[in-house]
């Protein structure tokens, strides 16, 4: 930490100068930085939330319309803005390798040519959308507010909504199987499907009306939720008990992502984690105040990080 000392002459010179450049300087603005910044892929702008991958290219997804796309191997960037720039807040690869990319604006963006274009689908619902889910058998999920699951069978040409009526945002959806679905979100929601998400259950929500701002789930019964103050929490019975794992951090983590036997976990700060030996690890990244949302191995050496005002880097595992 620097101390400074400032003494009144100090003082003059520096109200002096506000004063001249509050009254009006007039001098020529140079807008070379600006035009800069303009010309690059990855801007200080940009707020990126979303990362996939799909065949041999990466795909990055944010606010205003924002898709980067580069080939996995060489991470070039390609940057495009889609004319409506919609906010864009989630992304997803399905297994037919197609990407479904969710924005504010309650619309679904599907792409078949791995980010280079695109087609919207509205989804007709009053609530907020905040996360996105593609099913084994191609099918689109999104869900929000008011415990609410929104779902197309045929590619965004029609929707079905449903709500488990309760006054929570779900947060997190994921298929174990063809046949069961976990749920999570706000004020410990806790849901289970045995049917394809036709039919739910609710379970005892999870203590303390904890909010999992993120959940995974590597079977029915072993599982973690996390969010804010960097808590974690992990269950072995299907969620009946929930344990607090110790964690290097005390900021919000936003995000889990899995890769084969590795569970990686993102959150503010720049904090990236990762399980190793039953324990949560902090990996190295740069000293950066910003919030990291999502991320994706690109190989054994190499994890891709998205996030906050341009934060788009590889972390090495």
């Amino acid at each position: 930490m620097y101390t400074k000392i400032i003494n009144k002459r100090k003082k003059g010179i520096l109200i002096f100068s506000l004063i001249t450049l509050l009254t009006g300087c007039e001098a020529p603005l140079n807008l070379e930085g600006v035009d800069q910044e303009r010309n690059k892929s990855v801007r200080r702008t940009d707020q990126l939330l979303g990362v996939a991958v799909s065949k041999d290219s990466v795909i990055v997804v944010g606010s205003d319309g924002v898709v980067l796309t580069s080939p996995v191997n060489e991470l070039s960037w390609q940057r495009q803005e889609l004319k409506s720039k919609p906010n864009f807040v989630d992304i997803e690869t399905c297994p037919d390798s197609s990407l479904i990319a969710l924005s504010m604006e309650s619309q679904l963006w599907i792409s078949h040519d791995q980010g280079q274009s695109w087609q919207s689908s509205d989804i007709p619902t009053q609530e907020s959308l905040i996360t996105v889910t593609c099913g084994p058998d191609n099918s689109y999920w999104a869900t929000g507010s008011f415990s609410t699951l929104m779902n197309s069978q045929d590619q965004g040409k029609s929707w079905n909504e449903l709500s488990l009526n309760e006054d929570a945002a779900i947060a997190s959806l994921q298929f174990l199987d063809n046949q069961n679905l976990i749920a999570t979100g706000e004020f410990g929601l806790l849901a289970r499907s045995e049917d394809g998400g036709q039919n739910w259950t609710l379970l005892d929500p999870i203590p303390n009306e904890f909010f999992p701002m993120t959940s995974y789930f590597s079977d029915s019964t072993t599982g973690w939720v996390a969010g804010l103050g960097g808590i974690i929490l992990t269950t072995t019975d299907g969620g009946l008990s929930w344990q607090k794992q110790a964690t290097p951090t005390e900021s919000p983590i936003y995000n889990f992502y899995v890769s084969g036997s590795r569970l990686f976990a993102f959150g503010d700060h720049g904090t990236v984690l990762e399980q190793q030996s039953g324990n949560w690890v902090r990996l190295d990244t740069p000293k950066i105040p910003v919030y990291l949302r999502d991320g994706k191995q690109l190989d054994a050496k190499r994890l891709l990080v998205s996030g906050g005002w341009g934060s788009l880097f590889t972390v090495d595992i």
